[in-house]
């Protein structure tokens, strides 16, 4: 086995990857950016190489200096995880040339399957069925847009190098194709240096569904089942489980001969993941067809690890080192259910744009990886770190399993609900709107899913107001009491020795103004009043945080306050709240309006006007692109244009003002 290995990657999988060459006593070696100097994955591996600058184009992907810092340390092999240069033949080559192993498939199986194109006319001719489209090598835009109308819509524009959702865009109609092709083709260039594109019918009600396949240079390859991936946003995943609900063993057994029939024929070596959109007809019969291979090990691994009991770094160590296949088709079975969440630093009310900041409270549920029936959490990130916007949002991913579907997804509920981010928003309390949604819990899963239940999954409040006031007003007294001791002539607690005491607590909650009373009893009780409604509180610290009993009911809660907010999480979910000072907001004037700001940290891509042009109400300004997305920036109103204050290619902070418009007149 190697004595040594360098992990060419970073956050969570350096950190995966890191654990078990640890069990096995394999000594790591970690690369970092200026960025990532102090991160986790520094920490977790034996030594580290600095290796550039914080974009990863003058770090990560620099793959001549990576290769350097292997030779350097002695390492003797590389694994590359996943993105970066994961699934770059040129890398995988060059390893080989530098006389070290790539702790993946040889580069020949890379260059076959990782173009998407290629690879479906190569599926074509092995006899696996493919969704109509265009896969060819021509790429005039007139052309594509008469594919597309030849086809069908709609349509879905693909980059042909793509992965992740990334050069990615759905057309309904002709007339937006063109539009949707240029955007496609500027994220393809930003994300794989490669702008082309594949044009394939877009299923209606898809099923996202992917085969884990094995090979090793012995010629041996098995699959180690499926995975559900059908929970998407903007064409990423969100949720995934394992097995996919409601696949007969029938399919599941053709799926898998499939996969491993993609695999050899390209003579592939490691882990891979044959990807398939499956067709739900009406009558519930399902058939499936090629959609792509990924070269590596997915981020959603661990739950094929979890309902296999299997390590699969550990097979890609060993199949790396030249051993055979530790098990055969035969041996592996599925026990149980396991789903994976990605919680993701971005805000779901806002279209998912992604957020940075500092992660000031990190609080997670206790895991433990690789025993059945518990929760894992496979993070690269610690209380403290900044969440930048050189990379990917992904801030961690919790993996539970349990003896069925039911079980598990009530153990994921309740870990997300002991899952607690203050700093940055993030997508926990929306992952647990799409567990409480009926079609998530009655698994009928498709690619549509979300927008079908946005209705229950956007903008709710799930604690409300009682709740989250009691709870600060509480919280301030327990810090006060705290701070005070036990001396009784400097106690806070409203006590008089006849008739009562009255505070008043400020608040915005949900841009709305709130103001409630605290009223001290002579019998020492405590009610709290918003509006006119009274509510009787008590409460108590306890090892979890709060106890409270509001109004006759008893909830256990824990508050967090950053500055002026105050951040409530409760069995039910979380929320926020502003606590106002009455004295520093009284002179408070109405902010200024009649701007147009960046909604996240990143780079100008983009103007689509001009000073002195006029616009109407949602028409495109401006493009961004932060963590590896596009995101348009639309008119407010109808207006002129009086000032672009950036050029394309600046680099801008969130909140920073791009342009200036005057609305016109009412």
């Amino acid at each position: 086995m190697f004595k040594k290995i360098l992990i060419a990657n970073r956050g969570e999988i350096a950190c995966r990857v890191a654990a078990t060459a640890r069990r096995m006593g394999i000594q790591t070696v970690a690369v970092y950016s200026d960025a990532d100097a102090q991160a986790k994955h520094v920490a977790a591996c034996d030594e580290a190489v600095h290796v550039g600058g914080s974009a990863p184009k003058d770090s990560y992907l620099r793959w001549e200096r990576i290769l350097e810092a292997a030779k350097a340390t002695g390492a003797q092999a590389i694994h590359p995880g996943y993105g970066f240069l994961s699934e770059n033949e040129d890398f995988a080559q060059a390893c080989a040339d530098a006389g070290l192993v790539f702790i993946g498939p040889p580069a020949s199986a890379i260059q076959a399957m990782g173009l998407k194109a290629e690879s479906k006319q190569l599926m074509e001719k092995a006899g696996v069925p493919l969704v109509p489209g265009y896969h060819g090598a021509d790429q005039d835009p007139a052309l594509l847009q008469r594919e597309a109308d030849r086809i069908g819509y709609p349509v879905l524009i693909k980059a042909s190098a793509g992965g992740g959702g990334k050069g990615m865009r759905a057309v309904e109609r002709s007339e937006d194709f063109a539009a949707a092709l240029a955007s496609c083709q500027r994220e393809a260039i930003n994300s794989f240096g490669d702008d082309a594109v594949l044009v394939e019918k877009y299923v209606q009600r898809p099923r996202h569904i992917e085969i884990q396949v094995f090979g090793d240079s012995h010629g041996d390859c098995v699959y180690l089942f499926e995975r559900d991936c059908s929970v998407q946003r903007r064409h990423q995943k969100v949720l995934e489980e394992a097995p996919a609900p409601g696949l007969s063993q029938a399919l599941r057994e053709r799926m898998g001969q499939a996969a491993v029939a993609a695999a050899k024929a390209v003579a592939y070596v490691g882990a891979g993941t044959v990807e398939f959109i499956v067709e739900q007809r009406p009558d519930g019969s399902m058939d499936f067809f090629f959609m792509e291979m990924n070269t590596r090990l997915q981020v959603e691994h661990p739950v094929t690890e979890a309902i296999t009991g299997l390590d699969l770094v550990e097979w890609q160590l060993r199949v790396a080192h030249g051993q055979r296949l530790p098990l055969r088709q035969d041996q592996l079975q599925i026990h149980g259910h396991a789903i994976e969440a990605r919680i993701c630093a971005e805000n779901p009310d806002r279209q998912f744009l992604p957020a940075t900041g500092r992660l000031q409270v990190y609080r997670k549920p206790a895991s433990s990886a690789f025993e059945r029936g518990t929760v894992r959490f496979d993070d690269g990130v610690r209380e403290g770190d900044v969440i930048s916007p050189f990379y990917d949002s992904m801030v961690a991913k919790l993996i539970v399993h349990g003896a069925t579907r039911e079980e598990a997804l009530a153990r994921l509920d309740q870990a997300l609900a002991q899952t607690h981010i203050v700093g940055l928003s993030t997508n926990v309390q929306f992952l647990r709107h799409v567990l409480h949604s009926a079609s998530f819990a009655q698994a009928q899963l498709d690619t549509a899913l979300i927008p079908r239940e946005q209705a229950v999954l956007f903008d709710q409040e799930r604690l409300g107001l009682p709740l989250v006031a009691a709870a600060v007003v509480a919280r301030s007294l327990a810090d006060e009491q705290a701070a005070e001791g036990s001396d009784p002539f400097s106690r806070r607690d409203g006590w008089r020795s006849h008739g009562e005491t009255v505070r008043r607590f400020a608040f915005e909650f949900r841009g709305q103004a709130q103001e409630a009373r605290l009223s001290y009893r002579h019998d020492g009780t405590l009610v709290l009043l918003l509006g006119e409604t009274p509510l009787p509180l008590a409460w108590r610290v306890v090892p979890e945080g709060l106890e409270l009993h509001v109004d006759g009911q008893r909830q256990l809660v824990q508050v967090y306050r950053a500055g002026e907010v105050a951040h409530v999480f409760g069995a039910a979910g979380a929320s926020e709240i502003t606590v106002v000072d009455l004295l520093a907001h009284a002179g408070d004037s109405q902010a200024e309006g009649g701007r147009l700001t960046a909604p996240m940290p990143g780079k100008v891509v983009s103007f689509a006007v001009q000073a002195g042009d006029r616009v109407s109400k949602g028409q495109p300004l401006a493009v961004m692109e932060a963590m590896k997305m596009e995101h348009t920036i639309a008119a407010p109103a109808d207006g002129t244009v009086l000032e672009l204050l950036y050029a394309p290619g600046d680099q801008v902070g969130d909140g920073a003002e791009l342009l200036r418009l005057e609305p016109l007149a009412a």
